[in-house]
């Protein structure tokens, strides 16, 4: 077994500032950047690691790097996101990397070369998996791995292009890399949580095979996780819509996802704390609600017909707990849905259903956009549940033509191979359940009027039914 490699590294004076000028016009434009709309006004440096010399034919920098922008009217002074970098430098791309293009350096340290987006370049990639297997520390990167799993060298490295908040590299179908790009001081769940559930052995989430951290001033940030990459594996939602379009159901596949998603919540519920929900703790959480539906309304105006009946069932939630209802909060998912699920084929494993494979889930960092904190807090599970009976929603609206009940019969067999898991059924809890439901809903119906308003008929659709329920 390999001893860890502790080396110092330097970085030249002026990097950022000769790298600034194109970062301001590349950086924009990744899909993981999460400013769009706002200009950047400048760049501050928060570390820069040199992972291979400049002087060499490539040089590669790993950087952290705040991005400052003009806040929003009326929003609050922000110091900006902190991004992570990797950035190759060459004397001239090979045809191969030209989509990864930067831009050329005219001042500084690199005057005179080329710089460009190091992941698209095997050998940068290879960089990263030798500092895992080896348990490197440079400069204030820690490479650290799970001694128990083995990390072969020689993985051939292809990066994934599908990626949205977050960028990741395949080596040779055996790992992914995930790296995180906007990040943030503290423990981050896409690693904790993962983490736990491996000490619990619960096979439904991929264990961790080695990370990547920074300390910095005291602080640690998550930077990256690499894992088994399940070979073969289709997304939840991309296998939703290719059952949709041939006119097949989804009822097996749906009834051994909740199975699924009720294994990994009783197993984070024996790793991790739980609390007792009572009417002092539900009452922010039913603020949050209306203050989201307040804001939606004033800015949606087809949600407002609708606002008076979708109050009742935030008001309905906190009469039951007026009443003494009790609920348990624990650590979940946080932002569950088909396409944060991955079934593997059939064959060779022991959680083989009836759909014809196993199910994972992965993704556990929550919403990127709420502050960390928020997104470790202990919540009740049925916050995912709802996630993932609205995405069923969205997947029977994605048919074209939509196939009516199929999102029903999804939603009725996800619920049941839940409860056959041994957790609770919940539909048992019809009042929650349509809470979080309408949250998730009115959340879909700002986001959609915002960005995709050819969509918004999808999440009114859910709007009009939980604004009527029947809860005979």
């Amino acid at each position: 077994m390999s001893e860890a490699v502790t080396r110092t590294a330097t970085t030249s004076p002026g990097l950022l500032a000769s790298l600034a000028p194109l970062l301001r016009e590349w950086l924009p434009r990744q899909r993981w950047f999460a400013g769009k709309g706002r200009p950047v006004t400048g760049f501050s440096l928060v570390a820069a690691t040199e992972l291979l010399p400049a002087g060499g034919t490539l040089g590669l920098y790993h950087l952290l790097v705040r991005a400052h922008q003009p806040s929003t009217l009326g929003a609050p002074a922000h110091p900006g996101d902190c991004y992570q970098l990797l950035i190759g430098a060459r004397e001239a791309l090979p045809p191969r990397l030209a989509p990864a293009l930067i831009g050329h350096v005219a001042q500084g340290p690199l005057a005179g070369r080329t710089v460009y987006e190091a992941l698209y370049d095997p050998r940068p990639a290879d960089v990263l998996l030798e500092a895992l297997r080896s348990q490197a520390r440079i400069g204030g990167l820690r490479f650290e791995r799970d001694r128990g799993q083995e990390i072969r060298s020689g993985l051939v490295p292809r990066v994934m292009t599908a990626e949205q908040s977050n960028s990741s590299v395949v080596y040779g179908d055996t790992f992914i890399l995930k790296l995180l790009r906007r990040v943030v001081p503290g423990t981050n769940p896409d690693l904790e949580l993962p983490l736990a559930l491996a000490r619990e052995g619960c096979a439904r989430v991929p264990a961790p095979t080695a990370w990547l951290r920074a300390e910095l001033s005291g602080e640690e940030y998550v930077l990256g996780v690499l894992q088994p990459f399940l070979q073969g594996a289709s997304d939840g939602w991309e296998l939703a819509l290719r059952e949709l379009a041939k006119g097949e159901d989804f009822v097996a596949e749906a009834r051994a996802l909740g199975r699924a998603t009720a294994e990994v919540h009783t197993a984070l519920a024996r790793a991790l704390p739980t609390v007792t929900v009572g009417h002092a703790q539900l009452r922010p959480l039913v603020d949050g609600m209306v203050e989201r539906l307040d804001a939606a309304a004033q800015a949606v105006p087809a949600l407002r017909p609708y606002a008076p009946g979708l109050y009742t069932a935030f008001a309905a939630l906190a009469d039951l707990a007026a009443e003494g209802r009790t609920w348990t909060a624990q650590r979940i998912h946080g932002d569950l849905h088909l396409g944060q699920c991955l079934r593997s084929p059939s064959g060779g494993t022991s959680h083989a259903s009836s759909g014809g494979g196993a199910w994972s889930l992965i993704d556990f960092e929550g919403e990127p956009a709420k502050p960390l904190a928020e997104r470790r807090m202990p919540q009740p599970a049925v916050r995912d549940i709802a996630g993932m009976l609205r995405s069923f929603d969205y997947a029977e609206h994605s048919a074209s033509p939509p196939v009516p009940g199929w999102a029903d019969a999804c939603r009725a067999a996800y619920c049941t191979g839940y409860a056959e898991a041994g957790a609770p059924d919940p539909r048992t809890d019809p009042v929650l359940l349509r809470a979080y439901e309408t949250d998730k809903a009115v959340y879909e119906v700002l986001y959609e009027a915002r960005h995709r308003p050819d969509w918004l008929p999808v999440p009114l659709s859910a709007v009009r039914r939980l604004a009527a329920p029947d809860l005979s």
